[in-house]
């Protein structure tokens, strides 16, 4: 009976570890999400440096939406402008102690990215109708060795955008009504794949081969639309204010797991408020020298989904399978769980040779 308490102070992820897999599977698990989270983190503050300072790609300047309302300035530099948006829009968030607090931000969030995701289904049907569109590549083209495993490369990407179950113990255990935590669950899901599928497909539809990396640097040309540049400003903006919405929701479960990890047998975070603003502090300031440093999301998504994004999305739950402690696994759940382990470790050692072959021969 003491087996949700241990939840209750690890989460649900660490803890289902913890008990399948002992300390060690535990830590391991802490630090997965700390290092997959921090990741996640650096690469929302790269996409509004992205969105609002401009981007550099393969020579070619992408420029931001301060940079053209109001020119190129040192306060629109990439660096001023992280640095001021997370001291004025996102440390505030991130002082709430309780992740109900940001119910309704996470609301708005969504609505924005869903209003981003509208304009840009909108822009790609007038431009299908208007015959502006080249047909989209159906399959990938593979023409060497280097081409093939250049695919492993988007694996990390998806493991990354699905990633959140880290969220769902906190968020359950502030629900009034706990029985309704699988709707809860079910429902966010669904709503993310279709999201994210309909971003996937319609960005693409809309730029074809020319799509970056990040899909938001493309809305800075002219798309040949009426209203181009509003078009272009209301995606950006809308899909940026998503991003520094859903920024503290993603910061809570890292804080979590970061003070779990240095301070196992302390009280309670929320409940010291030195530890709890040091822990804060220090772990903005790691995200905002990685979002400073490094140059592409593609680099954060690719290294971070290719290791920890793995492990806690198939090696983790697999290895828990395959264990059954309790005998409730199925000849089939142990088959799917191997499968699921050699799938991981292939796509991850595919993944990491192909970024770091790139890197390299850059």
């Amino acid at each position: 009976m003491s087996l949700p308490a241990t939840m209750k102070i690890v989460g649900v992820v660490p803890g289902v570890v913890l008990i399948c897999l002992g300390t060690v599977g535990k830590v391991l698990a802490q630090a997965s999400i700390i290092i997959n989270n921090i990741g996640g983190l650096i690469v929302f503050l790269i996409i509004i440096e992205d969105v609002l300072s401009g981007s550099t790609s393969s020579g070619v300047h992408h420029a931001g939406i301060l940079e053209g309302w109001f020119g190129e300035h040192w306060w629109t530099s990439r660096a001023v402008v992280v640095l001021v948006l997370t001291a004025v829009v996102l440390v505030p968030f991130l002082c709430f102690k309780r992740i109900d607090s940001l119910r309704f931000t996470s609301a708005i969030s969504f609505a924005l990215a869903v209003v981003c995701l509208a304009v840009v289904i909108g822009i790609t049907i007038y431009k299908f109708i208007m015959g502006s569109i080249e047909a989209p590549k159906y399959f990938p083209t593979i023409t060497n060795l280097s081409s093939f495993w250049e695919l492993f490369t988007a694996v990390p990407v998806v493991i990354f955008a699905y990633l959140c179950h880290y969220n769902v113990h906190p968020i359950a255990n502030e629900l009034a009504d706990s029985p309704s935590m699988p709707t809860v669950v079910k429902t966010s899901v669904a709503l993310c794949a279709i999201v994210y599928v309909m971003t996937g497909l319609f960005g693409f539809f809309l730029f074809g081969d020319s799509t970056l990396s990040d899909l938001l640097s493309n809305f800075d040309t002219d798309l040949g639309i009426p209203y181009n540049s509003l078009f272009n400003d209301i995606v950006r903006i809308s899909y940026a204010g998503h991003i520094m919405l859903v920024f503290p929701i993603i910061f809570f479960p890292l804080r979590l797991n970061v003070d779990g990890l240095l301070f196992p047998s302390a009280a309670p975070l929320s409940s010291d408020n030195l530890r709890f603003g040091l822990v804060t502090v220090g772990l903005i300031a790691i995200i905002l020298l990685g979002a400073i440093f490094i140059p592409s999301i593609w680099v954060a998504f690719e290294f971070t989904g290719a290791t920890v994004g793995a492990l806690l999305a198939f090696i983790f739950p697999a290895c828990i399978t395959l264990k059954d402690p309790h005998g409730i696994a199925t000849k089939k759940d142990k088959i799917l769980s191997v499968f699921m382990i050699i799938v991981a470790v292939f796509s991850t050692v595919a993944a990491i040779y192909s970024d770091a072959y790139s890197l390299l021969t850059a």
